[in-house]
């Protein structure tokens, strides 16, 4: 019935699978031509639909709309209209339509009543439409004529669309390739990128053993600080002892108080150098801050260079997404020069890790004869602290023994002199004024104070002699001392040969560090030709290019003069055809059939 052929078409507009359609013999009608034309217009799947003997060009209005939802679709291939009784008029919106589709290749429409009009309609639609390549019109009273045309027409279109799909076979092959093309470049930049990365790992290596080795001569040189520091402060400790030992001693005279003067005079000096010491140390620790500081920097400005090539490469990979032709020669020789570009990668990568390996070498070497020489020095400075330990000690025997027996003559002397001085104890000046006094009371009683006076000139002698003896230790200490002085001396020309030592490591650091920069610099060299020979075959690709361009723009431009003749071929026939038909009907005008029937 015409509701389930109604409501089968409506429910076929919104399938999806359903490609082949066959609805012959179903006498369709107004409502089944208006049914289908929608199905055309909503559904996307159908590739396939038989409408053999339907009547549908016998309604002109459900026809029109039948060739309107045609002219909307894109995905119908193949449209059966035999024996439909299509009329000149129907032809014509059929040629409408036909010249709206662009996904139509065959239409049959056999056995109807289209025409002379109508096929003229069609043959005119054919020069809009390049998609259809059969076109079947037997058994519709169309000159033979025109048939030939349309014959010609769809040899055309078939021509042209396999002209069509081979240039997409090309361009499909020629898209492989480029897509090829890239995963090599794309390949090449990545090992590339991996080297240029492993290099950078390699010099944040030599930066961080460069730091290491620079730490650990920070470390010894804070020890032999420390070092320093301790002897100072075992000096400061025998001065103290000394100072308390002359203020002790201070009665016995002037020389302990000139020698306690020289000793201050050289601990300044000694400290003084020290400073000096320390402030060269320090320099020293900020040329070596510099010239790291100097090697990040040349660390960065790689890094920018690096980043320079890789917006160039960016740059090469845009102008490859623009090669669209045939590479088969210029893939082959990118192949061999990639090969031999690896190999002298190989070789640079395996001369830079011989060089590591040496580097490495020499470092421990190095470092094992730091080691030594930290722990000898170590040592020699153990025996010396020892040494100096025993003088002080010896020191401080004799001292105590001094002042054993300064204390046991003053004893005597006070209890000789009770009467004579009573305020000896506190100053030297008050001394000078109890002996004015005694001098004064000597005036008065002379003769009772001679044999005082003969027992305080014994008692000075022997205190002039005891003091001739502690001149004599004083030098012996003078001696220690200039010894002490001559150790620190030595202790200080040590410290310069191993400063010394440091700085030419430093230089033997710098030097490798160069010979880095050097091989750093053929590898960019290296690079920059690799640029080279790539802009290089990027140019002779443009040019290849660009005669290709141009030889298809000669073909074009022949296709056009063909489609030109063509037309011009097709304008011709029509116009013979049109003469034919005029002198046909003149000719039938003037037959005695044509007179009898305009007497009749």
């Amino acid at each position: 019935s015409y509701s389930g052929l109604k409501l089968l078409l409506h429910g076929l507009c919104s399938n999806t699978t359903v490609k082949s359609l066959d609805l012959k013999g179903n006498n369709l009608r107004t409502v089944g031509a208006e049914a289908l034309g929608k199905l055309l217009r909503q559904n996307k799947s159908i590739r396939s639909l038989i409408l053999e003997w339907n009547s549908l060009g016998m309604w002109e209005e459900g026809f029109s709309f039948f060739c309107q939802g045609l002219g909307a679709n894109n995905f119908l291939q193949r449209l059966d209209l035999r024996n439909n009784q299509i009329s000149h008029q129907g032809a014509g919106e059929l040629a409408m339509a036909l010249k709206q589709n662009a996904s139509l290749q065959e239409l049959d429409l056999r056995w109807n009543n289209i025409g002379l009009l109508g096929g003229r309609a069609l043959l005119n639609c054919l020069h809009s439409n390049k998609t259809l390549k059969r076109l079947e019109l037997a058994g519709n009273n169309v000159p033979s004529d025109i048939l030939k045309a349309v014959e010609q027409a769809m040899d055309h279109n078939q021509d042209r669309q396999t002209i069509l799909s081979e240039t997409q076979n090309r361009t499909y092959i020629l898209s492989k390739e480029v897509l090829s093309l890239k995963d090599e470049k794309t390949k090449q930049f990545l090992d590339l990128m991996d080297t240029i990365d492993k290099q950078r790992e390699e010099i944040a290596r030599s930066g961080r053993m460069s730091a290491a080795r620079v730490s650990q001569l920070q470390e010894a040189l804070d020890e032999q600080h420390s070092i320093m520091n301790s002897l100072k402060a075992k000096l400061q400790m025998t001065e103290a002892a000394l100072a308390l030992s002359e203020q002790k001693v201070h009665n016995l005279g002037e020389l302990l108080n000139a020698t306690k003067q020289e000793q201050t005079s050289m601990a300044e000096h000694h400290f003084m150098e020290l400073q000096q010491q320390k402030q060269e140390g320090a320099d020293r620790e900020g040329k070596l801050l510099c010239d790291l500081s100097a090697a990040s920097e040349k660390n960065l400005l790689l890094r920018n260079q690096v980043d320079e090539l890789e917006k160039k490469c960016k740059v090469q990979q845009d102008h490859l997404f623009q090669v669209k032709q045939d590479l088969t020669n210029t893939t082959a020789e990118l192949k061999l020069r990639a090969v031999q570009a690896e190999e002298r990668l190989e070789m640079e990568k395996r001369r830079f890790k011989q060089s590591l390996e040496d580097m490495e070498s020499l470092r421990l070497k190095e470092v094992d004869h730091m080691t030594q020489h930290i722990e000898a020095s170590e040592r020699s400075m153990q025996d010396r602290i020892q040494r100096l330990e025993a003088i002080r000690i010896a020191l401080e025997e004799e001292l105590s023994q001094v002042k054993a027996a300064a204390l046991t003559e003053r004893g005597q002397a006070e209890e000789e002199l009770i009467k004579v001085r009573n305020q000896a104890r506190l100053e030297e000046q008050q001394r000078l004024e109890h002996l004015e006094e005694k001098l004064r009371f000597m005036t008065e009683s002379r003769d009772e104070a001679q044999n005082c006076c003969l027992k305080q000139k014994q008692m000075v002698g022997e205190a002039q002699a005891k003091a001739n003896q502690l001149s004599l230790h004083a030098d012996g200490l003078r001696r220690r001392l200039e010894e002490l002085q001559q150790d620190l001396n030595s202790k200080e020309e040590e410290k310069v040969t191993e400063v010394n030592k440091v700085k030419v490591e430093l230089q033997e650091q710098i030097g490798h560090l160069q010979a880095e920069r050097t091989a750093q610099e053929g590898l960019r060299e290296k690079i920059a030709a690799l640029e080279r020979q790539l802009k290089a075959l990027s140019s002779n690709h443009r040019e290849a290019l660009l005669d290709k361009e141009g030889e298809i723009s000669m073909l074009l431009e022949k296709l056009r003069m063909k489609e030109a003749d063509i037309s011009r071929m097709r304008e011709e026939e029509a116009q013979r055809a049109s003469f034919l038909q005029n002198a046909i009907m003149a000719y039938v005008q003037g037959s005695p059939l044509g007179t009898h029937s305009s007497r009749k």
